[in-house]
């Protein structure tokens, strides 16, 4: 069973979502809260697996919320605007998926599972303006981490396909291996670097100047 907590400053938002994923027969919604404060109170106190995360919230918004429960329960941003400035940031402190709250119903539902399981969740047009992001802040002159020496030369190109968008299933048709073979890597990738997921991955690929956006 995966426990949610809703956090959103909108109750009919928190109302609305929150029937949606207590009607599926593997989720239970444990609470919700109206602010990031109250977020954080109750997270720690009920224990769910996810949390559902407005950014933009009173008290303390999502991004502090979220730096806050690094560690603990995995964090599903929620957001009306893909333009967010705050998403970029979101990522780096820790949050595992970033969805439009205009998406489908069903698109949240797979997304609260996708996200669970461990795997991270980056909605098509996220994916590109964080690329573009990132091209803002990224220099191609700057010296490659010797941190990037860990790697193997097949770990370096799961990692920037990775930060292409791409799925396991994806990398293991371009690099004509296994898929379980790309997941050993993934997780060999995600453990050498202390990452907690393919978003953080993704953050640390264009950080780091192995990719290079364009």
């Amino acid at each position: 069973m995966i426990k949610v907590l809703i956090a959103d400053d909108q109750a009919m938002v928190r109302e609305g979502f929150g029937a949606l994923l207590a009607a599926q027969p593997d989720m239970l919604v444990v609470g919700d809260a109206p602010d990031g404060a109250t977020a954080v109170a109750r997270s720690r106190s009920l224990g769910p697996d996810i949390v559902l995360m407005d950014i933009r919230m009173p008290v303390m918004d999502g991004l502090e919320a979220t730096r806050r429960l690094a560690g603990g329960p995995k964090i599903l941003i929620l957001t009306t605007f893909d333009l967010d400035d705050y998403v970029y940031e979101a990522l780096r402190a820790g949050a595992s998926g970033f969805l439009l709250k205009d998406a489908p119903a069903a698109d949240l539902i797979n997304a609260v599972r996708v996200v669970a399981a461990g795997e991270a969740l980056l909605a098509p047009s996220v994916t590109r303006r964080l690329i573009a992001e990132f091209a803002t802040r990224t220099h191609g002159d700057r010296p490659r981490p010797a941190a990037l020496n860990a790697l193997t030369p097949r770990e370096t190109d799961v990692l920037r396909l990775i930060a292409r968008g791409l799925s396991n299933q994806e990398i293991a048709a371009e690099l004509v291996v296994a898929e379980q073979t790309v997941k050993s890597h993934v997780g060999r990738i995600l453990t050498k670097f202390d990452l907690r997921d393919r978003a953080q991955a993704v953050v640390f690929a264009y950080e780091t100047g192995l990719v290079i956006p364009g």
